[in-house]
């Protein structure tokens, strides 16, 4: 049977965290920043980990984390 390719896109944006869960960035961050509060932009900086929902999709896009 034939290796399953990893999603690439997905790749660079999660990241396996040492619970099995997959962290990722946020979004908001790259432009139009002059009308966002300096707490909201500091905050949107942190990682998160990704929502139970969505783990399963981002597994299935990372075979090999």
């Amino acid at each position: 049977m034939p290796k399953i390719k990893t999603n690439r896109g997905a790749a660079k944006r999660f990241s396996k965290t040492g619970k099995g869960g997959f962290k990722r960035g946020q979004s908001f961050r790259s432009h139009i920043l002059t009308k966002k509060s300096p707490k909201r932009k500091r905050q949107l900086g942190a990682t998160l980990q990704v929502a139970e929902s969505d783990t399963r999709a981002v597994r299935k896009m990372l075979p090999y984390s």
